[in-house]
């Protein structure tokens, strides 16, 4: 039986999580959950918001779910999210973004993958106040980051039959950072002749994909402009609330939804699951579960097709009421 690091969060992580372990082991699919508490919820017994038992946990079962997780305002505390990444060499950030059955948006045919490079770029975090007046930011681009996420995006496309990557930069303006990040994708192009490739500015590519997104595959960017368009094309498919994610390194990786801890609706059975559900599909791809992420996708999919949806979507399901028309489609 395989073990995986659960860490379920706070504000409605909890219910989702619970509805998503409800899902999968009615699947069929055994999983000992290696349940860890973050976030909010634990600084006043732990003093931080992401204990070294977490960080523990995921060394040791490789693998990690995450709900989502409150980092509190104050200082001393850093994002839990950032803090993972940096821990665990987390270096992509994976999200999906793809058309769901039965969800209304303006555009259909949309599947679209972003890569964002995770650890550099302004994101660095290098910053000195050089006067009272004025602040400066240093953007940090290095060869070996831009290569590894290059290739990765490569990897990806060719796993799963993917046609094209499209390398999305500013190296009109940045000739030298974003320079460098286009010389990367090039360089590793070369070993992927079958794949299809594409150079793009950040700017035209954002009025591109509000024109007409199913033009595009997968996206390959630094770390600022993936994180502003993996955001707009979780738009084009309906939102955050369904937005899958995944944080993947060498040695680890930590599937996550995309939207936050929604403190508002805390134990009123009514968030949406989706995201973290479908999170957890593509991790079941990560392990080569691929038979079980495709039952579980294809069940999702079928509850979608016959209206029920949370209140997020319009619909009226509670949290518990979708997880259990999930699993009864799972066998048929």
């Amino acid at each position: 039986m395989r073990q995986i690091t659960l860490i379920n969060g706070d504000g409605i992580g909890p219910e989702i999580s619970n509805a998503v372990m409800k899902i999968i082991d009615a699947s069929g699919l055994k999983i000992d959950w290696d349940i860890q508490t973050a976030g909010a919820d634990v600084i006043e017994t732990e003093g931080t918001p992401l204990p070294d038992r977490v960080i523990e946990s995921i060394k040791r079962n490789k693998v990690a779910l995450k709900a989502p997780v409150t980092t509190p305002i104050g200082k001393g505390f850093r994002s839990v999210n950032v803090q993972l990444r940096k821990s665990l060499d987390l270096y992509a950030n994976l999200r999906p973004c793809k058309n769901l059955v039965n969800v209304k948006t303006k555009f259909e045919n949309v599947d679209i993958v972003v890569v964002r490079e995770n650890t550099e770029d302004l994101y660095a975090g290098i910053e000195r106040q050089v006067d009272n007046d004025t602040a400066e930011s240093i953007k940090v681009i290095t060869r070996k980051a831009s290569e590894r996420i290059c290739k990765f995006a490569f990897d990806y496309a060719f796993k799963n039959n993917r046609k094209e990557v499209c390398v999305v930069t500013k190296a009109n303006i940045m000739k030298l950072s974003d320079g460098l990040f286009l010389e990367c994708f090039r360089d590793v192009a070369q070993n992927y002749q079958s794949i299809k490739t594409r150079e793009i500015l950040v700017d035209n590519l954002c009025m591109q994909l509000v024109q007409n997104p199913s033009q595009f595959d997968v996206l390959v960017l630094p770390n600022l402009y993936g994180d502003i368009v993996s955001d707009l094309c979780a738009g084009l498919v309906g939102g955050l609330g369904i937005a899958q994610g995944a944080n993947i390194g060498s040695d680890y990786a930590v599937f996550e939804p995309v939207h936050g801890s929604a403190p508002d609706i805390k134990g009123q059975n009514k968030a949406n699951p989706t995201a973290l559900l479908l999170s957890a599909v593509e991790m079941l791809k990560y392990i080569n579960e691929h038979e079980y992420a495709e039952k579980i996708e294809k069940a999702l999919f079928k509850t979608f097709k016959d209206g029920v949806f949370t209140q997020d979507l319009g619909g009226k399901a509670t949290t518990l009421e979708f997880a259990d028309a999930v699993i009864k489609n799972l066998n048929q």
